[in-house]
């Protein structure tokens, strides 16, 4: 099997290592709520912290070391609802005519924070950015932190004759690039080895291993959950479940993950054998602090798709190439998807899984997620 990818910016394999390293140093003070410069995609670097960390005082640094007016950067889906944009997937900046504080940035960023803000375009500028610059990879950063996607962001505006690395070395604050933060899921999704394995007999299929693959950056590990003795000449009953804190080991009644889950864990034992993927993409990728989030704003009406795009995400953020990374490890590549989703079945296949059929994967609703299973299969697309 071919593992497939996307290249943004034509980044070499021997500069990967470096790549996941510096990321993931980022990734690390944008939590600590400290700047990072991201490096010049096009234009001039930036100074950037996190807009659900900043403070006060933290925008004041910023304007002082940058030596430039701080911006505030959002996603378009949270610039759609706020009904400043129509940017069609892409970020947007925007600059009040006054200087910005903290709270306002929260009342932007959070609609937790901001149910009843209201926005006068007269007020700031807001502008379209390109999809794969700067300002883009900061949001972009802060999604990989699993914080809130928006970034505060400065020009650093030094001598002609100066050099950023140095500017960033004298000032202790980490540099990154930008084609790095754009690279970064997929660097990972490559990176990952096999680091532990060991037999797990579990209710239902006794006869179960465990493998643990790890990203080489010491990231979150993914498992396969290897049920009976598969057969790699033969098509492989396989089910890509994303974690899931609240229902695998909550046992939450708001969503259908842990029916799922034990549903797949019982059909591949019947099947004889199979492998259950288990995927560390809490909350369809937006972890598992904006999940709550997420659930907040539904208890105030807004239905499972809408509650991620209030807080500024795509509706789905999930990827499938460590998936694929681990059937190519385990020498597998025809497989039959527990699935109802049929953009799953395309994703796999994207990145060069042969799905050679889709097996429905359905349980009962309750009273507590009857709307969010109707909204999967009239907003997403998934069969009943």
């Amino acid at each position: 099997m071919t593992l497939n990818s996307v290249t943004v910016g034509g980044m070499p394999v021997s500069r990967a290592p470096l790549s996941r390293l510096a990321v993931d140093r980022a990734i690390s003070e944008l939590r600590r709520a400290r700047p990072v410069v991201i490096g010049p995609a096009a234009g001039k670097a930036l100074l950037v912290i996190s807009a659900e960390g900043v403070s006060d005082n933290g925008l004041l640094l910023l304007t002082e070391i940058s030596g430039s007016k701080p911006a505030l950067m959002i996603t378009g889906k949270r610039a759609e609802i706020l009904n400043l944009s129509e940017a069609q997937g892409n970020a947007v900046s925007l600059s009040p005519s006054t200087s910005i504080n903290s709270q306002w940035i929260r009342k932007v960023t959070d609609p937790l924070n901001g149910q009843h803000l209201t926005l006068q375009k007269g007020d700031f500028n807001s502008q379209i950015q390109p999809q794969f610059d700067g300002r883009s990879a900061a949001i972009l950063l802060n999604k990989h932190a699993r914080l809130l996607p928006a970034a505060v962001v400065a020009e650093i505006n030094i001598p002609d004759n100066d050099d950023i690395h140095l500017w960033a070395l004298r000032h202790d604050i980490l540099i990154v690039d930008a084609g790095d933060i754009f690279q970064y899921l997929n660097t990972t999704a490559h990176s990952l080895k096999l680091v532990s394995q060991a037999r797990v007999p579990i209710e239902g299929a006794v006869d179960t291993f465990v493998k643990a693959f790890r990203p080489m950056d010491g990231g979150l590990e993914h498992l396969a959950i290897i049920i009976g003795q598969p057969d790699p000449s033969k098509p492989l009953l396989i089910r890509v479940h994303s974690e899931c804190f609240t229902g695998d080991l909550l046992g939450s009644l708001r969503c259908d993950c842990g029916d799922q889950l034990k549903g797949a864990i019982h059909e591949i034992s019947k099947n004889g054998s199979g492998i259950l993927l288990y995927l560390a993409q809490e909350g369809r990728g937006i972890g598992l602090v904006n999940k709550l989030r997420a659930y907040e704003l539904q208890d105030q009406g807004f239905d499972t798709i809408d509650a991620n795009e209030q807080l500024g995400f795509d509706a789905d953020e999930r990827i499938y190439l460590p998936a694929a990374r681990m059937l190519e490890l385990m020498g597998f590549n025809r497989v039959r998807l527990l699935t109802n989703n049929p953009l799953k079945v395309a994703a796999l296949s994207a990145c060069g899984v042969d799905v050679v059929e889709r097996v429905p994967h359905h349980f009962p609703a309750n009273k507590h997620n009857e709307t969010y299973l109707k909204t999967k299969v009239a907003r997403s697309g998934h069969l009943i």
